[in-house]
């Protein structure tokens, strides 16, 4: 079997495994935000902050919710990363931001963040803070999901078929889960370009 073959399956697998429930907890999440006048602030490093702009992008124009993830101003995160540490880079600009329980986090990652393996501490950070504040958490996380997922009000844990694939697995999925939560009739409020272009009359 080539590599090809075995990663399509391995896909496959997933979206089979998928949790439909905790994806329409999720979608209830989100709405409550925008019922509430909240904000939406999307976490994520490496290939998943890549992905919380993209998600961004997403939420604001097809649902129609205020979003913003702090990894869109690169400025900002290199200050704070350069002055104050990695760790509280996230935390930091949530205050900045007057963080509230109106709003909500939703957290991209691979781990979901682990203090005594010091995998994404400046998540953990984040974390801290929202639940202090009565901030709603949701994530999109793979493997155990992590701290994330220990206090996450929703969250969708990518299911892992392959140890070694874990990674790219995980960053795939969130997009794939969002997109199902910004397609939702319950959050979507646009119609997306290509959609409208092409409907029959």
């Amino acid at each position: 079997m080539s590599y090809s073959i075995q990663h399509l399956k391995e896909t496959a697998e997933i979206v089979a495994k998928l949790n439909a429930d905790d994806c329409e907890k999720c979608v209830k999440e989100l709405v409550g935000v925008r019922t509430r006048g909240g904000r939406l602030f999307i976490l994520g490093v490496g290939g998943s902050a890549a992905n919380a702009s993209h998600a961004v992008n997403d939420f604001r124009k097809i649902a129609g919710l205020e979003v913003y993830a702090p990894t869109d101003n690169v400025s900002e995160l290199t200050a704070r990363t350069n002055d104050d540490g990695w760790a509280s880079v996230f935390v930091e600009w949530l205050r900045g931001s007057r963080l509230n329980a109106k709003d909500a986090l939703l957290i991209l990652s691979v781990g979901g963040g682990n203090l005594e393996k010091n995998v994404s501490p400046n998540l953990v950070a984040a974390l801290q803070l929202a639940k202090q504040v009565g901030t709603r958490v949701i994530g999109i996380v793979g493997k155990d999901g992590g701290y994330t997922a220990k206090v996450a009000d929703a969250c969708v844990i990518v299911p892992t078929v392959n140890p070694n694939n874990v990674t790219p697995h995980s960053e795939a999925f969130q997009a794939v889960v969002w997109h199902l939560w910004v397609s939702h009739p319950d959050v979507k409020v646009n119609q997306t370009k290509w959609e409208s272009v092409t409907a029959k009359p």
